[in-house]
Order: structure tokens, then sequence, then C-alpha cells
């Protein structure tokens, strides 16, 4: 016959697998459950939102049949856009049977309309960080021409003052030649006019010598 330990034991040993067994069925159903949502599109806001929904409808029962209605009529009332096709427009609030543009589709969260205007925002943020680097580029090609033009002014400048300097060295040179050809002349001019005076002293003192015997 089995002892107490034994059967404690036993016992043990048979709740130790019955929580396993809990484990893995609980488990299944977690993974069930969290399929069923990633399919419908689901969020555990979206449930309990209808679970609250239900809860005061039946906390209302209480009431009289049109106050009923009016809760009814709230609960059952449209629900607003979760999902929106951006070919067409067309929205789905995430409940009921899914139209034809998402029923097929595994990945919802890209026709999600939180995403899709953060999708739109970021794309503008993109567009206007496209503008301004475009403007910066355009405004340091202008600076760019702006001083290369001004570099240009300035080469000509230089340009032009050399010419005018070597302009100015030029004609000062053809004076300068001018006024030493000029002073070369008279001197020869004088030297041939002193010339023709010794020569004609020289004719007239033979000429007397000669008249003299």
């Amino acid at each position: 016959m089995a002892t107490l330990e034994q059967i404690q034991a036993r016992l043990k040993k048979l709740q130790a697998q019955a929580d396993a067994l809990i484990a893995r069925k609980t488990q299944v159903a977690v993974n069930q459950i969290r399929e069923l949502m990633l399919k419908h599109g689901l969020t555990t806001a979206d449930i309990e939102a209808k679970a609250k929904a239900r809860r005061e409808a039946k906390a209302l029962s209480g009431r009289s049949a049109n106050g009923k209605a009016k809760l009814a009529g709230a609960a059952k009332g449209k629900l607003p856009p979760k999902y929106r096709d951006p070919k067409t427009g067309a929205t789905w609030s995430g409940h009921a049977r899914p139209p034809v543009w998402i029923k097929d589709v595994k990945d919802r969260t890209k026709f999600l309309i939180d995403a899709a205007a953060e999708s739109g925002a970021a794309g503008k943020a993109k567009v206007t960080a496209k503008r301004g680097a475009a403007a910066k580029k355009a405004t340091a090609k202008k600076a760019a021409a702006k001083k290369t033009t001004a570099a240009k002014k300035v080469t000509a400048k230089k340009a032009a003052g050399v010419k005018t300097t070597v302009k100015r060295t030029v004609a000062t040179a053809g004076r300068k030649a001018a006024v030493k050809k000029t002073a070369a002349k008279k001197s020869v001019a004088k030297k041939a006019t002193a010339v023709k005076k010794v020569a004609a002293k020289k004719i007239a003192t033979v000429s007397e010598a000669v008249a003299a015997s």
C-alpha cells in the first residue's frame, strides 16, 4: 500500500502535468486569437471597446424600450473608418466582412489611415527637405557666379591697367628716342658748320698767300 508521501508526490506530479497541459492549451488559444486579430485587422483596443459597449448595454437593460432602442442604435452606429484604399478612397472600419480591395491582403498596416497620414507627412517633409536643399544649391551657385564675375572684373581692370602702363611706357620711350635723334642731328649740323668754317678759313689763307707771291 502506498504511503501518504508517495500519494502526495504523485498528486504533485499530476498537478504539474495538468498545469503544463493548461498552459499549452492557453498558448494555442492565444495563438488562434492573435491570428484572427491579424487577419481581421483588430487590436486589443477594438476588443475592449466592443466589450465596453456590451457591458454598457447590459447595464442599461433595465431602462425603457425607447432608451434601449437608442442605446442599440448608438452601439450599432457606424464605426469610424480605420483603413482606406489609396486608389479609390474607399474606407473600412475593420469590423464585419472586409471589402474586396483589402480582403486578400495579409499585411493591412499599409492601409491604416494613421499610417497613411504619417506617410503623407513624411513625404511632405522629404519634399520640403529637397526644396530646401535645392534652394541652398541655387543660392550657392548664385554666390559662386557673383564671385566669378567679380574676379573677372578685377582681372579685366588689372589687364587694362597693364595695357595703359605699357602704352605710356612705349610713348615715353618714343618721345625720348625722338629727342635724342633731334639732338644728334643738331650736333652733326654744328660739327659740319664748324668744319666748313675751318675749311673756308684755310682756303682764304691759301688764296692770300698765292696772291702775295
